[in-house]
């Protein structure tokens, strides 16, 4: 299966294709490189080792985007199956022009909103704080738009894919 992983708002998405061999093993290319990986479960966790080196993955939120947290460092990217792709590139085609909702990566509480209603925002443009699990994380804007409404306030508790604002 290929997939699509985008680092960050604007970045070129990196393909990775994963098939699983016979053995469960894994062959993985990632920009068509062979790279060497083992994907092990431990409780909520996975253990992942690539090219020889270890370290711990937790995941949190709903794909296409995930939180990940690896060696104690946290990033949000979109992860997209060519599937998942095709569906969303059909699915904008017969949408095109509508608003553009920015939901919650996570459950958490809104430690502060930073975007007002009238707001033109580029991508990578901090809109809310999100606290989880003692860490407070920016939700950013991921294309360019206006702010037309802001769904939340500072305090509210929200559910992952909770939605935040609205764009137009």
């Amino acid at each position: 299966m290929r997939y699509y992983v985008e680092l960050g708002p604007g970045e070129q998405p990196i393909p990775v294709d994963v098939t699983e061999l016979p053995d469960s093993a894994l062959s993985v290319q990632i920009n068509g490189k062979a790279v060497d990986v083992d994907v092990v479960s431990v409780g909520a966790a996975l253990s992942v080792r690539v090219d020889g080196k270890v370290c711990d993955l937790t995941t949190e939120g709903t794909p296409p985007d995930i939180g990940a947290i690896a060696s104690g460092s946290r990033a949000y990217v979109r992860v997209e199956s060519e599937r998942m792709r095709a569906a969303s590139a059909a699915k904008k085609g017969t949408t095109a022009g509508t608003e553009k909702i920015v939901k919650s990566p996570m459950p958490g509480r809104i430690v502060k909103v930073m975007a007002a209603i009238g707001d033109e925002v580029l991508p990578g443009t901090a809109l809310l704080v999100v606290e989880a699990m003692k860490m407070e994380n920016e939700v950013k804007a991921k294309a360019k738009g206006t702010v037309a409404e802001i769904m939340v306030k500072a305090g509210d508790t929200v559910e992952a894919n909770a939605k935040l604002l609205r764009f137009e």
